[in-house]
């Protein structure tokens, strides 16, 4: 009798031990055939950057005083292509960059806030004149290097 219960238990024990190995491979070769089929995740390219020489002065009056800005500019683009083909439109986008820099108000741009609002409104302008004359957007960021109130 016991030799008939280690039998049953061996054989028990000897079937789920091969169906688990089996359950393994097939699991791995699931997982493989996953991995192959899922769309691969794009690669970040590096960032390039470029600066726009020379820097931005404008000036404007606040409380019947004259006051100057001096505002050095980068793009921040993973796309070099798209930034020779902006580079064509510069005089447009510089223009651009002179007009909304000098509407700004003194009160609001000594503040942090302030220049990063007109940052966004500097990348949002570039954007848009990208996405005119380029039909398509790769200017990720304008990025202020260096800004002088006075």
């Amino acid at each position: 009798m016991i030799a008939v219960l280690l039998a049953v238990g061996l054989s028990v024990g000897a079937t789920l031990f091969f169906l688990g190995k089996g359950d393994d491979g097939a699991d791995k070769a699931k997982t493989e055939a996953e991995a192959a089929a899922a769309p691969a995740v794009p690669v970040k390219l590096p960032a390039i950057y470029e600066e726009l020489a020379p820097a931005f002065v404008v000036n404007f009056n606040h409380q019947g005083r004259a006051r100057y800005m001096q505002v050095s500019v980068a793009l921040m683009t993973r796309d070099q292509a798209a930034l020779d083909a902006l580079k064509v439109h510069m005089p447009v986008l510089r223009n651009r960059l002179v007009m909304l820099f000098s509407g700004q108000d003194f009160a609001t741009l000594i503040t942090p806030v302030g220049k990063e609002m007109l940052r966004q409104q500097a990348t949002a302008s570039v954007q848009e004149l990208e996405q005119k004359e380029t039909g398509k957007v790769s200017v990720e960021q304008v990025l202020f290097t260096n800004l002088v109130l006075q």
